[in-house]
């Protein structure tokens, strides 16, 4: 199922979302290293992407309404929770690639 082409979908961000990013542009590091501050700033763009075609991303494993975006490579990869409601996409959580499934549903 995709969306159709053109449709903009707003992205909003919880408040948990807010603090995982602040949280983790700290851990990173990204102010003292361009590296780091490239990764964060690409990680952002993707989340923001998710106005265009937000359905392309595969449904989580441990809810069916949640998706999940996926951004990194091997050690790096986090994994941005998300739900799709009518034209909004809300961003629930963002966590490491590598932790244990959720429990419950992000807020």
């Amino acid at each position: 199922m995709s969306s159709n082409p053109g449709t903009i979908y707003h992205v909003s961000l919880s408040a948990r979302a807010e603090r995982d990013l602040d949280h983790l542009y700290e851990k990173i590091n990204a102010p003292s290293s361009d590296a780091a501050g490239k990764w964060y700033q690409g990680l952002k763009e993707e989340i923001l992407s998710l106005e265009k075609y937000p359905k392309r991303c595969p449904v989580t494993p441990e809810n069916k309404y949640l998706r999940h975006l996926l951004y990194g490579h091997g050690h790096n990869t986090y994994r941005v929770i998300y739900r799709i409601s009518g034209m909004q996409v809300d961003v629930l959580h963002i966590r490491h690639g590598s932790r244990k499934p959720f429990k419950k549903i992000p807020r």
